[in-house]
């Protein structure tokens, strides 16, 4: 029989036999747009499930209903044999079902231990028992190799740091299904290892997990099953994770993808940057020195920590240098502020495009406009018309599935940071900066990013690609740079960047 079993309508009292949670017939739709059609599934106790499929094929949906934010518009739902219909997610966890959303929803004033027992605070004689919460939480923070004291202020973590809180908030539920949704997008290679190995833990406990993901390469790792949907609806079921990524990406997409990393252009002798002996006034790097020709993709790699993404932010002016040079086509740049590097031909794709690349309650339009009014308007003027002309073209180019009028925050993660590229694009730089480009994006958004990323380099024009994802980093790079704790441990040229070499530079 094969692996990819027919999904094929089952009646509703097929509850699992074995407890777990039973999907039967689940749909959903928003007005007039269903965005779920049917979807039959049996999570078993135990088991790990991924759930595979593109940006709006349905998967934060399904989630959202077993975890009681949304309620489905058809079909039923059995947990552990009793009828389950959570009409909230508080009440999805009191009967032990939690969610860890792929947009971190930690509250930045508050510690630590604060935000993981939020609205389920720990009380003794009648008072809220802050050490018992810190001596909770910071279980869960050595468990997954973070180490930070709990009273830490939220708002003071970087990015991967907050991840594993939200993580560690949901290992603290002791509920028996959780959901992941996206929950490596921000870490590092130790990082996710820590996080599988507590997974494994939990399924060896009984405990189910559904696994979202667009690192196809961690589902192999991780996932006992894969469900695969597209358009809102389950293309399959496989009853193993050793499956081939090529089928899988077939089957998310729906059509034949020959190759994920476009060809590389040979890169021109003419060198655009030249960064010599830089050391960050906040000690994240020290002494690094590299260089980027025109026409050249430079990847950046290097554990979480390794100061890759401080190394970019003080090459594009948002963070302070202690010393060290920066050139731009050999003349030599004073970086003070953003808009120095700006205005030299400098821009950068934050890795939080939500929090620093993006105003979420704007539309596109605005987005777009926002750091290009120099280009739009003329004597202190912009025409609302030429706003809109403006951004009709970037997107354009880009291939935003959106219209200008739209707000940002409706976007997919894979069109909301082509928005983010189309406004930076529009500038025509001398130097893209781009930090984590496909973090949170589906394969299809994926693959066009990558094709942008190679023809900004075919036009000419010097690229930095920083990324977690050694895949992606060794696929769009000619060279890639590995940094760790805050030094250059070499450049590798395109054939020698593997994997292993990678690592062991890595981790020295």
């Amino acid at each position: 029989m094969s692996a990819a079993l027919a999904h094929a309508p089952m009646p509703t009292d097929a509850a699992n036999p074995a407890g777990g949670l039973t999907i039967r017939g689940i749909a959903k739709s928003f007005g007039p747009v269903r965005v779920l059609e049917s979807i039959d599934l049996d999570i078993r106790p135990g088991e790990c499930i991924a759930v595979l499929g593109e940006n709006g094929a349905g998967k934060s949906t399904l989630s959202s209903i077993i975890a009681g934010v949304v309620p489905p518009s058809a079909g039923a739902m059995t947990w552990n044999g009793a009828p389950y219909a959570p009409r909230s997610p508080a009440e999805a966890l009191s009967q032990g079902i939690g969610l860890i959303h792929q947009e971190m929803r930690l509250l930045p004033e508050l510690s630590i231990a604060e935000n993981v027992f939020v609205g389920r605070l720990l009380m003794k004689n009648g008072r809220v028992d802050r050490a018992e919460m810190v001596r909770r939480a910071e279980i869960q923070l050595r468990r997954l190799g973070l180490d930070v004291p709990a009273t830490a202020k939220v708002g003071t973590l970087k990015v991967a740091a907050q991840q594993q809180v939200e993580i560690a908030k949901a290992l603290t539920l002791e509920a028996r299904l959780l959901i992941f949704d996206e929950p490596t997008a921000a870490l590092g290679g130790d990082e996710t290892d820590r996080l599988f190995e507590q997974i494994h833990r939990l399924k060896a406990e009984g405990v189910a997990s559904v696994y979202i993901s667009h690192r196809l390469e961690e589902i192999a790792r991780i996932a006992d099953r894969i469900a695969v949907l597209r358009d809102g609806r389950l293309i399959a079921v496989h009853e193993t994770s050793a499956v081939p990524v090529r089928q899988l990406v077939e089957e998310m997409v729906g059509r034949s993808v020959d190759r994920l990393f476009p060809e590389l252009p040979a890169p021109q002798p003419r060198e655009v940057l030249a960064v010599s002996n830089l050391t960050a006034a906040a000690g994240a790097f020290r002494d690094i020195s590299f260089s980027v020709r025109a026409g050249e993709i430079l990847g950046i790699a290097g554990i979480v920590g390794a100061g890759r993404t401080e190394l970019v932010r003080a090459i594009a002016g948002v963070d302070a240098l202690a010393g060290g040079e920066v050139r731009l086509e050999d003349r030599p740049l004073r970086l003070t502020q953003p808009r120095d590097a700006m205005e030299a031909g400098i821009v950068l794709v934050p890795e939080d495009r939500k929090a620093q690349g993006l105003l979420l309650k704007q539309t596109i339009e605005n987005n777009v406009a926002v750091g290009n009014f120099d280009l739009i308007g003329s004597g202190g003027w912009v025409r609302p018309t030429d706003k809109r002309a403006f951004a009709e073209k970037a997107i354009a180019a880009m291939g935003v599935k959106g219209r200008p009028e739209q707000l940002a925050g409706r976007l997919s993660g894979g069109n909301q940071q082509k928005v983010v590229i189309a406004k930076w694009l529009a500038r025509n730089p001398k130097l893209f900066i781009m930090d984590e480009p496909t973090r949170g994006v589906d394969v299809g958004a994926r693959a066009q990013i990558y094709a942008a990323i190679v023809a900004l380099a075919r036009s000419g024009m010097a690229v930095i690609v920083v990324s977690s994802d050694l895949e992606e980093v060794i696929g769009l790079s000619h060279r890639v740079m590995v940094l760790s704790r805050g030094q250059n441990r070499g450049i590798l040229e395109r054939g020698a960047a593997t994997h292993v070499a990678i690592m062991e530079r890595a981790t020295t």
